[in-house]
């Protein structure tokens, strides 16, 4: 009798499981959590998380809690001491990995952590436990397939962002009284016009406010924004497409017109002499002065110079992003804005993990169009209201973003956990990045005015670098290094003469480290992905 009732007993609570497993096996509203070998309840899973890009602080803010409470999965956040590559390269080497990784798309052990078999692939899993997920991806998940064909990873911030990025930046009230009818940005200027500017500047303006007065500076640590907003004027893209075959940049002959532009204009005076040695603060106090007209860069650099300058002389005192185009070139083929539609990090699964369904339900949740709200905008009721189908932030809460970003970040959990971010907007047509898109500056405003159309996808050009530690990558270390010293003596050259003669050597020099062996490799990949995209 006793043996009937146990296994009326059995009979029931597996009738009771396998109804809690149907229950939980239909979309992220259900919750995952762990059990023992019996099917006991044990509490949410925690899972092991590295973020290079997190700041350490524990996952239990609102939207942590709110997270946990959807998947029955907790985070214990592994925050890297010093710099994350290297904790990365370590944990390659250990074995000891985490059972989440989220990295850069762009570091070179991206591929050793897939190759090495720490990433497990993640098509069956999507497949069974991914349907938000794939939703939302697309064809980005064609994309990002390893060269097998699987996916080891899943993007973060892909889906190509509209916003455009480099542009000259020039002070728009200086700007209204030397050109009024350049200043509302509905025109694009040329080159000639530009220098002739910078050279109006500099006659009407020799002191401001007792200060040297400076037509062009520029932040000698951040070339790549330097050079990116000439490149732009130029339409050059991350590779010279030349007859089919990608070369390094410097080989497009626009590339030596648009340095021989940047050597003119610092031979006669308009860029500050000492450009290559400012570091990011110190360009940022020359900002605040007043002095500055105008700075190559990306639009939302000049942050804090320019929440001074507009404190000191209204918005219009504002350093703003305008387009300047090169002769020959269609304003409407400029390259300001490099985005890839890939996205910035990867975050992978890797073997180590024990719970490898629960953490793609937890994936496919925070991917989903409910998750991303959660993640960027918060909790209804809390940090925005539902008006007419549509979410209205706390306004409150939406200035709290500018008056203290990291407390906001910190305290409220909204912009905290920044994963599997889609850029662009939800069905509703409001941006999923609340705080950054919802009100718009108007620093940002004209900057999507007058350069959005020249932003493009890099995506087909990312990563085609060799592989790291080949022979082959140490050779591309080589040739950039050659590259970036060369283009900064090119510029700075006393005379055009000699701007072309360490251009010409530099290509020399290139060539004799071994650039067409990395070119080679760069089209081999190249061709490989094309393929792996079905665009043969």
């Amino acid at each position: 009798m006793k043996k009937t009732k146990k296994w009326m007993v059995m009979g029931i609570t597996a009738a009771l499981v396998f109804g809690l497993l149907a229950g939980c096996s239909s979309n992220e509203e259900k919750e995952s959590s762990g059990t023992d070998e019996k099917g006991t309840e044990q509490g949410p899973i925690t899972l092991t998380w590295f973020d290079g890009n997190t700041k350490g602080e524990p996952f239990t803010d609102a939207v942590a809690q709110q997270i946990t409470e959807k998947t029955g999965i907790e985070i214990s956040i592994q925050q890297p001491t010093g710099n994350p590559t290297e904790k990365l390269s370590l944990m390659l080497a250990s074995g000891d990995y985490p059972d989440v990784v989220v990295m850069s798309r762009g570091d070179a052990s991206l591929d050793k952590y897939i190759s090495s078999g720490a990433f497990i692939p993640l098509d069956e899993l999507i497949e069974k436990y991914g349907s938000d997920l794939k939703d939302m991806y697309g064809d980005t998940l064609t994309k990002t397939r390893y060269t097998d064909g699987k996916n080891y990873y899943l993007a973060n911030w892909y889906g190509l962002d509209s916003d455009p990025v480099f542009g000259m930046l020039m002070r728009q009230s200086l700007l209204e009284e030397l050109a009024p009818d350049k200043a509302d940005g509905s025109e694009p200027l040329t080159t000639d016009e530009f220098e002739s500017l910078l050279k109006q500047f500099k006659e009407k303006y020799n002191t401001i406010d007792g200060k040297e007065s400076v037509p062009m500076t520029m932040n000698g640590e951040n070339m790549g924004a330097n050079l990116g907003t000439f490149k732009g004027m130029w339409g050059l893209k991350t590779y010279y497409d030349n007859n089919g075959r990608l070369q390094y940049d410097v080989k497009d002959p626009k590339y030596r017109e648009m340095l021989l532009y940047m050597n003119r204009l610092y031979r006669e005076g308009l860029i500050e002499k000492e450009f290559a040695i400012s570091k990011t603060q110190t360009w940022i106090q020359k900002l605040t002065t007043g002095a500055v007209f105008s700075t190559p860069g990306a639009y939302w650099d000049p942050g804090n110079g320019n929440a001074a300058l507009k404190k000191d002389g209204g918005e219009k005192n504002q350093l703003f992003a305008y387009k300047v185009v090169a002769p020959g070139v269609d304003p409407g083929q400029t390259t300001f804005g490099p985005r890839s539609s890939l996205g910035w990090d990867a975050i992978a699964i890797t073997k180590n993990n024990k719970h490898p369904e629960e953490t793609m339900k937890l994936f496919n949740y925070l991917a989903s169009d409910e998750g991303q709200h959660l993640l960027l905008w918060g909790k209804e009721g809390e940090q925005y209201t539902m008006v007419d189908g549509k979410r209205q932030p706390d306004p409150a809460f939406l200035q709290s973003f500018k008056d203290n970003w990291d407390e906001t970040v910190k305290t409220s959990g909204v912009r905290k956990w920044l994963w599997f971010i889609k850029n662009g907007l939800d069905p509703n047509g409001q941006p999923y990045d609340m705080a950054v898109k919802y009100q718009r500056s108007e620093v940002d405003e004209l900057a999507i005015k007058t350069l959005g159309d020249s932003v493009w996808d890099t995506a087909e050009y990312d990563n085609l670098n060799p592989d790291g530690g080949t022979p082959e990558a140490l050779t591309a270390q080589k040739v950039k290094d050659i590259m970036d010293q060369s283009i900064t003596r090119a510029i700075i050259a006393p005379t055009e003469a000699e701007a072309n003669a360490i251009f010409d050597k530099m290509l020399e020099d290139m060539k004799k480290a071994g650039d067409e062996k990395v070119e080679d490799i760069i089209n081999q990949k190249y061709v490989q992905r094309m393929e792996l995209w079905g665009n043969k």
